[in-house]
């Protein structure tokens, strides 16, 4: 599987749990965005850590929303 992450930019606080989870694919300046790719494992973790789920997880493959 390959998992896109989308960024909510209305909802995201800058927090930095997800830069900090996955540097590869997130960075945080006033709002986070994606800026690459990695472990699908990381990047829904760290979608799980956003703590206003700015963050949203579609299968490449399927279509699928996976999260939130």
């Amino acid at each position: 599987m390959s998992y896109i992450p989308t960024i909510d930019e209305a909802s995201c606080i800058g927090q930095g749990d997800c830069m900090e989870l996955v540097p590869e694919v997130f960075q945080v300046d006033d709002c986070a965005r994606v800026i690459g790719t990695g472990p699908d494992d990381l990047i829904l973790a760290a979608a799980r850590e956003c703590p206003v789920e700015a963050i949203s997880i579609v299968d490449a493959e399927t279509g699928q929303q996976l999260y939130p």
